[in-house]
């Protein structure tokens, strides 16, 4: 047998998904594999290397759509045995691997800081003993030495390329960065783990059924490994704006459908979760022709939290705690009614190439009158500070533009128009009056419904963003011409958020092309 790496054969295991045709349903969001992670992991992924019934129908599905592959676990096998044999390092997975592989795989992190990463992983096994005979020949094989080792009764190897720790802990199969990483693993097997913190049970419930990979962020845990990367004032800044940084963790599910993919997030990142509003009515209103769109509900609510915020902390060095609104008041800037003026809010793009590119921000008012009178606000606050080339806007809208070099060719406008406050790139973008809107679109209207129960709150046009990003692109950009062949596959983005009682939630659904 030829010298190989025992890394090299894990990672056909690892990376092979879709073997398995027959039996099973679908993905689980169970985290029995957290029991081998230690309690400090601040990463933790884990995902089906072995998807059965309709969830491998549906990975197969997809590899066809976007990459012509009709079976995307023999395509990744064969990729990978390719890989290892041109290395000098030949698998045969179906002999090697295949007879023990099971259902699911785990990486996990445990990140003491952010130059010192140890990453490890766990897969399961339907065959313990053909798991370690397979552990046993890959290390005697190896071109690089092994070292035999035990830790409280289990047999394990040391050494080869990475100096990595291999071997088999209550039945599945361990790699480790390092020996000590190891122990550390059979420590948490057999005693507390990952999967026995609240935190991380609380999160992980929120992944979803169906999943084909499950992932765990401690962010929390990272801001306090990272000390000398996010320092107090960076987390001061966030809380400043609502989000709470020291305590928070996020999960994220891939759940894979015949027609799409979809990514549902759950965070307590901000406190008290997510009420958005529905805003599908707004961004259905914008042009048929945006290429990218988002909204965002009760943006004057968040504005004036906001601004009392950075009132109560000041402006170092020059605006003392408590005195910005007041300052600015006595300039006849009212922020507090600026804010409180808006209601929702909706961003959108246009164009095809670099000279037709434009976009706007539209704003919703109480009414015709608010929104006039905040435009005006606006402009007496951009006079205040000096700001040059403002014009007045002629015609039937209250605003006015800003021309600048820095802007490019096309000014700033902001204007008034019925109950709305539009800012915009160009006059074109921002006092269009489109006979179509997204509404009548039907890439719209299917990524609306792709969204169910979930409110929409942004959307990409597929087709349309690859057009601009071919305009945009140099002709030398061999990579975005080899991504081109699975960008074209993409018909839609769909994002929208909600809130499952303290925990804010998203999602996001590619949809692709028949």
């Amino acid at each position: 047998m030829k010298a190989r790496s025992l890394s090299i054969a894990l990672a056909v295991a690892t990376l092979a998904p879709a073997i398995a045709g027959c039996g099973g349903g679908g993905g689980s969001s169970s985290a029995d594999l957290a029991g081998f992670a230690p309690p400090g992991a601040a990463l933790y992924i884990q995902g089906e290397v072995r998807p059965t019934g309709s969830l491998k129908v549906n990975v197969d599905s997809i590899a066809k759509r976007v990459a012509g592959i009709d079976n995307l676990g023999d395509f990744l096998v064969s990729k990978l045995e390719k890989s290892a044999r041109e290395s000098g390092e030949p698998v045969d997975f179906a002999k090697e691997i295949e007879p023990w592989l099971g259902q699911r795989a785990a990486i996990f992190f445990t990140v003491e800081g952010v130059d010192n990463e140890e990453a490890d992983f766990v897969i399961e096994s339907t065959d313990p003993q053909a798991t370690q005979a397979f552990v046993d020949a890959q290390a005697k094989s190896s071109r690089h030495p092994y070292q035999d080792a035990s830790y409280k009764g289990v047999a394990f190897k040391v050494g080869g390329k990475d100096d990595n720790a291999v071997g088999v802990v209550d039945g599945s199969l361990v790699q480790a960065d390092t020996e000590r990483q190891f122990q550390q693993i059979v420590d948490a097997s057999s005693g507390e783990s990952l999967a026995d913190q609240e935190r991380f049970k609380t999160a992980f419930s929120a992944t979803k059924e169906g999943s084909l990979a499950d992932a765990y962020v401690d962010i929390g845990g990272l801001i306090k490994r990272s000390k000398t990367e996010i320092t107090q004032n960076n987390v001061s800044i966030f809380k400043s704006l609502g989000i709470d940084l020291t305590d928070a963790t996020a999960v994220a599910s891939l759940v894979p459908g015949s027609d799409q993919v979809e990514i549902d997030l759950s965070s307590d990142l901000f406190k008290g979760g997510s009420a958005n509003a529905d805003t599908t009515e707004l961004l259905g209103s914008l042009p048929s022709g945006a290429f990218a769109a988002l909204a965002v509900s009760d943006l004057g609510k968040q504005l004036e939290e906001t601004i009392d915020r950075f009132d109560a902390a000041g402006i170092p060095p020059n605006v003392p705690p408590h005195r910005l609104k007041e300052a600015l008041k006595a300039k006849g800037i009212d922020l507090e009614q600026i804010a409180s003026s808006v209601e929702d809010a909706a961003v959108f793009g246009v164009g095809s190439d670099r000279a037709g590119l434009g976009g706007a921000l539209v704003m919703t008012t109480e009414n015709a009158t608010r929104a006039t009178n905040t435009v005006a606000n606006i402009g007496l606050m951009l006079r205040t500070f000096g700001v040059p080339g403002v014009a007045a806007l002629s015609g039937p809208a209250s605003g006015f533009s800003i021309r600048s070099p820095g802007l490019g060719s096309k000014p700033l406008v902001i204007a008034a128009e019925g109950d709305n406050i539009t800012i915009g790139y160009g006059l074109p973008a921002t006092l269009s009056h489109a006979s179509q809107t997204l509404s009548d679109s039907a890439d719209y209207r299917a990524a609306v419904a792709s969204l169910g129960d979930t409110p929409i709150s942004g959307f990409v046009d597929g087709s349309a963003a690859l057009e601009l990003a071919e305009a945009l692109a140099s002709p030398s950009e061999t990579g975005f011409q080899k991504a081109k062949r699975y960008l074209q596959n993409i018909r839609f983005i769909a994002m929208g958020s909600g809130s499952e009682g303290d925990r804010a939630t998203a999602k996001l659904i590619v949809g692709l092309t028949k």
